[in-house]
């Protein structure tokens, strides 16, 4: 059975027992046969049903290969590493707990990599799945907080600065194990605390290693938001959490790195506010402050406020 895997789907997941079972659900729907994929949940401290939500379905979908573990250091990067150790397939997909795979998921990420020897690294489309419907104040610059993401309408290489986000990306175990995984330096959430940027540290690590990194608009899920918890505070944690990943990230290469940093991302808030401006100009003026705000809040994670 073992060597007819091709690929490992790891699921990190915390309180989501509201949503753990559609994801899993649209795996267990995947075209691709069972015997070549495993799904590796991974349970970071849920105080809600997740774990009893995850072990019944896996006792009921016992002809596919799911398989439940606790990882008690809290953050996604614990969590995503201890999944992929637990993996035995060349391929590595990592995807959100409330997320839904296409049914060709799998088969087109298989497939992707068997005719594309040289890729390393793949992400595919995130499509935001509202809940009850997308907010007025919501904008292209704004939803990557929420998991919008789309690079590009072809298949295409990532730009060196450019790479997938969390809950859509895959990469070769080998690689995976080549830079460490994750860097636990960025866990991601850890209670109130977001410090980000875990996605982006691996991909240009990989990157470093000389690997290509392709994006697959076609690789698609979705991607469920509750519109009903995003508000200012929970915004704030999202966006200060990406300049808190960088703060760490910048520390690590030197003060020059980080000096520089500062001054992108005050460069960055200085072009949202024209953006913004803009936004107003054209009878949007709902769309104006997140923007702005954006760029404020993840300015204030870098310099640590």
């Amino acid at each position: 059975m073992t060597n007819a895997l091709k690929i490992s789907v790891v699921i990190c997941t915390y309180n989501r027992a509201a949503y753990i079972k559609d994801a899993m659900d649209s795996l267990y729907g995947q075209t691709l046969p069972h015997e070549h994929f495993e799904v590796i949940v991974v349970n970071n401290n849920s105080t809600d049903g997740t774990q009893q939500v995850c072990e019944s379905f896996i006792a009921t979908h016992s002809d596919a290969q799911f398989y439940y573990f606790n990882e008690p250091r809290q953050g996604a990067s614990f969590a995503r590493n201890t999944g992929a150790a637990a993996a035995r397939s060349p391929l590595l997909c990592f995807m959100d707990d409330d997320a839904v795979a296409d049914p060709d998921y799998l088969e087109r990420i298989v497939t992707f990599f068997e005719t594309h020897p040289d890729a390393g690294g793949l992400g595919g489309r995130i499509i935001p799945k509202y809940i009850p419907s997308e907010p007025v104040w919501m904008s292209h610059y704004v939803s990557s907080l929420v998991g919008h993401f789309h690079y590009s309408d072809e298949v295409s290489e990532f730009a060196p600065t450019k790479y997938p986000l969390e809950s859509n990306m895959i990469i070769r175990k080998k690689d995976f194990d080549a830079i460490n995984g994750f860097n636990a330096a960025l866990p991601g959430v850890v209670g109130t605390l977001r410090i980000g940027g875990e996605g982006k540290d691996f991909f240009l690590r990989l990157k470093q290693l000389g690997r290509t990194v392709y994006y697959d608009p076609a690789i698609r899920v979705q991607h469920v938001v509750e519109t009903a918890k995003l508000t200012r505070e929970y915004m704030y944690r999202v966006a200060s959490g990406i300049g808190r990943g960088e703060r760490v990230r910048m520390k690590q290469k030197g003060g020059w790195a980080f000096f520089k940093k500062i001054v992108e991302y005050i460069f960055k808030l200085g072009a949202s506010v024209v953006l913004g401006i803009k936004y107003t100009l054209q009878g949007k003026p709902q769309r104006a402050m997140p923007v702005i705000r954006f760029r404020i809040d993840a300015l204030k994670g870098l310099l640590n406020h």
